[in-house]
């Protein structure tokens, strides 16, 4: 899908949702725990879409201990492609799957569209607690209803080659300011050495806001603020200005043949992400294992401890589905007791509080990572998110204008500010246009 193909999909799915929008978006749902335990004795068959490989184990298991039940896990894409697939059904009013995958990021545009069904009164309700509180907040986009259980979750952490560190007499940074300056200590020691690689990245960028204290997307119903130049999103643009200006960050992007063969080679040498990039390093990073350890994410201020998230996703019950108590059973099933840990087997990163403090989990010690307990560390990071972030609910428009917006900063003569102010006037005009009222500090 070309760029100008991909956009165009994007804004025609948010333009549905904005027509979609509704005060009352956000209430009570229908049924009751008991209709879900009537629906899985009944039996019956769910279409899932979702991209996640550990749910086909999930999938299996569910259809053992529930004779009847058939689950059909479907992969038309990952993000936006699935996204724009899923809408595409839900314009056409058929081929809607039961449950659907969605990246936090993007929930609410479905939510707050009624796309999604509010499954609070199904049991969700009575789950609070049994979720680490970053992505419990996250299927709950204004605060109220629950349009999806966690399936994931990405708090942050700084991952690092600790044999390059070392080689390069250069300390693991606790804050921003060290980072910035084992950034120069690594460029010096070997100029084809990076402590990390970036060529703009919107969930990177909101992440660290985030962590900074910056709110720069708040909605209410359809009516949006964006505000890209708070304390926190000044923050990020004045240090990760020195960081690309000064060279210090190398100009590959993640994801490519070229990140993973710098990531094993050494040549970037440290990735501040994610809890879910330990299966992503073994997988595509093989040479460098032993390599690599964790550290706490770095902070803004000394001494804080502070954190955001970055990835992770939910599954999410449709409006469209006439099985709304078995899917939600299913939801319910994946995410918490035997699913959650069958996906925490094979690698998943959780955001169930149970495998969080379990000592099995915490005791890990992946040789990968030279036999360190790093689940010790990310389930800390975990605990200490910082509350209250939002995305915005046209959150996939707005990051798939990233690069023709701050991406600039990292090819052109514009800075991160001045690329941060060119979203903003972005996000705000298309809000606009797509009938929300927005309002821009």
């Amino acid at each position: 899908m070309t760029s100008t193909t991909r956009r165009a999909a994007l804004r025609g799915t948010a333009l549905t949702a904005a027509l979609a929008l509704s005060l009352t978006a956000c209430g009570g749902g229908s049924g009751s725990p008991e209709d879900v335990d009537a629906a899985v004795e009944d039996g019956g068959t769910l279409t899932v879409w979702a991209w996640e490989p550990t749910l086909e184990q999930v999938a299996e298991d569910f259809e053992t201990a529930n004779p009847g039940v058939t689950v059909e896990l479907a992969n038309v894409g990952t993000g936006n492609d699935q996204y724009t697939a899923l809408q595409n059904a839900i314009s056409a009013g058929s081929g809607v799957p039961d449950v659907a995958q969605v990246e936090y990021y993007a929930l609410p545009q479905f939510a707050l569209s009624e796309s999604f069904a509010d499954v609070s009164d199904l049991g969700a309700a009575d789950l609070d607690g049994t979720f680490s509180p970053g992505p419990w907040a996250s299927v709950q986009p204004q605060g109220e209803g629950v349009f999806g259980l966690p399936m994931d979750s990405g708090p942050m952490a700084m991952f690092y080659n600790a044999d390059v560190f070392e080689a390069a007499g250069v300390e693991v940074p606790t804050t921003w300011d060290e980072f910035v300056e084992a950034g120069r200590a690594l460029r010096a020691y070997d100029p084809d050495t990076y402590i990390t690689n970036d060529t703009g990245d919107a969930g990177f960028t909101t992440s660290l806001i985030w962590q900074a204290g910056g709110q720069p997307f708040t909605a209410d119903g359809t009516d949006v603020t964006v505000d890209l130049a708070d304390e926190g999103s000044q923050r990020f643009a004045d240090l990760w200005q020195t960081m690309v200006g000064e060279d210090l960050v190398a100009p590959i992007s993640s994801w490519s043949d070229e990140w993973f063969q710098a990531l094993s080679g050494g040549q970037v040498a440290s990735l501040v992400t994610g809890a879910w990039m330990p299966a992503n390093l073994m997988s595509g990073a093989p040479d460098a294992a032993g390599s690599w350890r964790v550290a706490p994410m770095p902070q803004w201020d000394e001494g804080a401890s502070v954190t955001a998230e970055n990835g992770g996703s939910a599954l999410s019950v449709t409006e469209a589905s006439e099985q709304k108590e078995l899917a939600y059973a299913f939801l319910e099933y994946a995410t918490t007791g035997e699913g959650a840990q069958t996906r925490v087997d094979q690698g998943a990163f959780p955001a169930t509080v149970e495998q969080l403090e379990s000592d099995e989990f915490l005791s890990a010690t992946p040789d990968y990572f030279g036999g360190q307990a790093i689940n010790e560390v990310l389930a800390q990071s975990s605990a200490d998110v910082v509350d209250g972030f939002q995305y915005l609910p046209y959150q996939v428009y707005a990051n798939s204008v990233f690069n023709d917006t701050v991406g600039q900063a990292y090819v052109g003569d514009e800075t991160i500010a001045d690329g941060l102010g060119a979203w903003q006037q972005d996000i705000v005009s298309y809000g606009e246009e797509q009938g929300f009222g927005v309002t821009a500090r």
